[in-house]
């Protein structure tokens, strides 16, 4: 056993300090099951929350096989109001140094030919669940006068993309509440950070049926996206935009034709979940 660690923050803790607890939502797959490992290498205990318990218990285990980490494990559909509620009364223990709000899905075509169940679904996933576990962290960590969030959205922020037009609009709220979040909570010694990345190859094609083959730049690997966040995270920063190539487009966006802007990511987008032509 070594006498000290090293936080992300600096500072040397010692053995017998507490270890800190990160909270991260999504954590079955994907972007949240790489921030969920990598958080219990760099020493925190962690609070895995998704739908899917076996997987959970299984990267629980192998998490504490490979490091000591403890994980709890929470079961909770976070677009059902009584999911996201089962999350709240855990954080209200006022344990948790950071909340990653890693859940979400997007779904691919025509707004009017899609089930507005599924959209509206979406909507309280990537919108209402992340806002009101933004709100009950923040209750606890400016009271604590620490701690940290990291809110996933997405390149796709930055810009409407017709055919995916209820996920860019989510990620769009997501990036703009962080921002206001950041700047309201910095005063309090707590750091609110939107994580933009751009295409990753995780399961959330598969979900949202975009084919990788038709989105040929701007892929970031998950350990990449996960590694910046952190970065950003800890270097108090309230935008991450992982990639060179992410980071200039996200930029140039602003100064682009607004009509312009939205006919190349419909362009970009409309044959998306297409299959090749034989």
């Amino acid at each position: 056993m070594t006498k000290t660690e090293t936080s992300t923050s600096g500072a040397a803790k010692t053995p017998d300090e507490p270890r800190r607890i990160a909270l991260v939502t999504g954590a079955s797959s994907g972007l949240g099951e790489v921030f969920a490992r990598r958080l219990a290498r760099k020493g925190y205990d962690l609070v895995l929350v998704a739908r899917r318990r076996d997987r959970l218990d299984r990267l629980a285990e192998e998490i504490t096989k490979a490091g000591g980490a403890k994980s709890e494990v929470l079961e909770a559909d976070l677009s059902r109001p009584q999911g996201v509620a089962l999350v709240e009364e855990r954080i209200a223990r006022g344990d948790v140094e950071m909340l990653v709000n890693c859940a979400g899905f997007g779904t691919l075509g025509e707004f009017a030919q899609l089930p507005v169940e599924r959209e509206l679904e979406e909507i309280d996933l990537n919108v209402r669940a992340l806002a009101r576990l933004s709100h009950a962290a923040l209750g606890q960590m400016t009271k604590q006068k620490r701690g940290a969030i990291i809110n996933v959205g997405s390149t796709g922020a930055f810009q409407p993309v017709p055919y995916m037009a209820t996920y860019a609009a989510t990620k769009a709220f997501v990036l703009h509440f962080s921002e206001a979040l950041h700047e309201e909570a910095k005063k309090y010694g707590v750091t609110v950070t939107c994580l933009c990345p751009g295409p990753v190859k995780t399961e959330f094609q598969e979900v949202s049926g975009v084919r990788q083959e038709r989105l040929r730049i701007g892929w970031t690997s998950a350990e990449k996206v996960v590694a910046d966040a952190l970065k950003a995270s800890a270097r108090g920063k309230a935008i991450a935009v992982p990639g060179g190539f992410n980071q200039i487009t996200s930029m140039s966006i602003r100064f682009a034709p607004r009509f312009l802007v939205r006919k190349v990511a419909g362009a970009v987008f409309r044959d998306a979940g297409a299959a090749p032509q034989q």
